[in-house]
């Protein structure tokens, strides 16, 4: 596809009263960003990193990495963690450096936990319009690159879980940022999350974990992720997952240990785009770092 095509949906994107934020296929292992209440809530010492290339074969389609680090504390209802995400579409490059802090309220009549949780960090934008290729030559509204708009914002979120499910609810920004590039205007708006799932035993050799993440900001388009895992021998992980009227698809990942995980997950286009991309790929690794003596539940489902 020509650049000038995909320049008219990133216009489109800038131009919008609201911006959908980067969407990840393998949400259930990268919660944190989502949700600050979810810091600290596998007992261990958690790193993630992911890597998204969105829509093959477009130029200046969506390229997104993250990276997560959370842990609990020793006082145990007290989890923190720090998360990052760079995140590219088209001339405009966002990064995220959050802070992240939960408090967990434990239960007496039963092993489930409630946490709440708090997000602070900084949003640094770049906007380098000067890539375009415009129809209009040397057009001066396109002529400049903006470098390190600095926008700082608050989250917050709950969370709740048990050994066999979970639910949640979270904005992980509450400040409405509105920077300006040239007679372009970046609007970037509350987005609220919800989240539910859990798992259950089949038989000795097969679990199954359905979850659903819902995605809503005002001027945009409502977001759906479903998505169903297939647990084989607590080492295998087979799954297929629906993002509503965008793509649907599936993953594989793999307990190389009982901490190390590796994940690879691929999407196609449902909408018209299709004939256009050859598809979205994702790669996952994510590490548990176990330094309690007393046991930790291996394999964590969510």
């Amino acid at each position: 596809m020509k650049w000038f095509i995909f320049f008219v949906a990133i216009l489109s994107t800038l131009l919008s009263k609201a911006q959908q934020e980067a969407q990840i296929t393998q949400y259930m292992d990268n919660m944190i960003y989502f949700n600050p209440a979810y810091a600290g809530s596998r007992d261990a010492l958690n790193a993630s990193l992911l890597h998204r290339q969105q829509w093959v074969g477009i130029d200046g389609a969506p390229v997104t990495q993250t990276f997560s680090l959370h842990t609990p504390l020793k006082y145990e209802s007290v989890g923190i963690g720090i998360s990052a995400l760079n995140d590219r579409v088209g001339p405009l490059n966002q990064t995220w450096l959050n802070a992240d802090f939960s408090y967990s309220l434990r239960f007496r009549q039963h092993d489930g936990r409630l946490s709440l949780g708090v997000k602070g960090g900084l949003n640094f934008v770049n906007a380098n319009l000067s890539q375009l290729n415009t129809t209009e030559l040397n057009d001066p509204s396109f002529a400049q690159n903006y470098q390190n708009q600095i926008l700082p914002n608050i989250g917050a979120g709950i969370y709740y879980h048990s050994e066999q499910w979970f639910a949640g609810a979270a904005v992980p920004r509450l400040v409405n940022n509105s920077p300006e590039f040239g007679e372009l205007e970046f609007d970037d708006r509350q987005h609220y999350y919800a989240m539910v799932g859990g798992y259950f035993n089949v038989n000795r050799m097969l679990k199954i974990r359905p979850s659903a993440l819902y995605k809503m900001t005002m001027g945009a388009p409502f977001a759906f992720d479903g998505t169903v895992a297939f647990i084989f021998y607590d080492h295998l992980w087979l799954g297929t997952n629906y993002r509503f009227q965008e793509s649907a698809g599936g993953f594989v990942q793999y307990m190389l240990t009982e901490q190390l995980k590796f994940g690879y997950a691929f999407d196609i286009s449902i909408n018209r785009l299709m004939r256009h991309n050859f598809g979205t790929h994702e790669l996952l690794l994510t590490y548990d770092f176990y330094f309690k003596k007393k046991g930790v539940v291996s394999p964590r489902y969510f």
